[in-house]
């Protein structure tokens, strides 16, 4: 059902075709250098109040699209990607944004690149705290490496370049962890918020479903019946649903991957794809 996934080519939120080839050529080879690029390329919104960005900045982390997000990085400073920026002069965005223009830039290169939503382990003792990544496909190891490219060169993990087993789990991870009783769901949310619980292992679990088919939409975005499981008002026939996501996911099925995500309750409504 629908076409087939190929992780090297762009999806709709990953293309980069608006783009001054100009600032993309310098690029190398390297997925983890280029990763490194992406470091310096997004500030998070708390520390872009630290700065007193201007508040129409803050605007900025509403983008989903990465020819958008490019354009305004170079409209600050028409520069290579690669010369780096200045903290003011980054986009104003959230772990999802660094995900994503990583992943953008690597497929930019050839390689077969995606995003991840779920939970880090690494920020909060004991806790999986909502997070997004990028991991890229390596012939050599036959493997999926997964990059934290907004951790890169800082003291938060050593070898944010190449994550070890449980360092981070996707959102269909956490959830199988969860059914099994290996995590404790009350442990898992979103930091500086109210929004811990089995509830929010059940959104990141559909927005790395879509993440995994190249739709990878806000941290915030709802669809589906998203909101009913925010609110605890779906049962144990939306648990087998994901019970279900969580084994495709873990799966290099290319075909059940995109034939799953067609799903009523897990499809991205094509108007909010922009």
């Amino acid at each position: 059902m629908g076409k087939v996934l190929d992780y090297t080519a762009p999806g709709p939120l990953t293309r980069v075709d608006g783009v001054d080839v100009r600032a993309l050529e310098p690029l190398g080879a390297d997925p983890v250098a280029i990763c490194e690029v992406v470091s310096e390329l997004v500030i998070q919104p708390t520390d872009a109040q630290s700065l007193k960005l201007p508040e129409d900045r803050f605007v900025e982390n509403q983008i989903r699209s990465t020819d958008a997000l490019l354009g305004l990085l170079l409209a600050m400073d028409p520069s290579p990607l690669t010369s780096g920026r200045q903290p003011a002069d980054r986009v104003v965005g959230t772990c999802r944004h660094f995900a994503v223009i990583s992943c953008a830039l690597l497929r930019y290169r050839g390689f077969a690149a995606r995003v991840r939503c779920g939970f880090a382990t690494y920020f909060q003792p004991g806790q999986g705290v909502d997070h997004w990544i990028t991991e890229y496909w390596d012939d050599d190891s036959a493997r999926w490496i997964r990059i934290d490219s907004e951790v890169l060169g800082k003291d938060v993990i050593p070898h944010a370049h190449d994550l070890m087993p449980g360092d981070f789990l996707s959102g269909g991870e956490a959830w199988t962890a969860y059914r099994r009783g290996e995590i404790d769901g009350t442990q898992f949310g979103v930091y500086g918020t109210q929004n811990w619980g089995p509830a929010e292992i059940r959104g990141n679990a559909v927005k790395d479903l879509a993440a995994v088919n190249s739709v990878e939409m806000l941290p915030w975005d709802e669809w589906g019946r998203m909101t009913e499981a925010y609110d605890g008002k779906t049962g144990p026939d939306y648990d087998l649903l994901l019970d279900e996501l969580a084994i495709v996911c873990a799966t290099n099925d290319i075909a059940a991957i995109r034939d799953l995500y067609f799903h009523d309750s897990l499809r991205v409504p094509e108007e909010m794809i922009r």
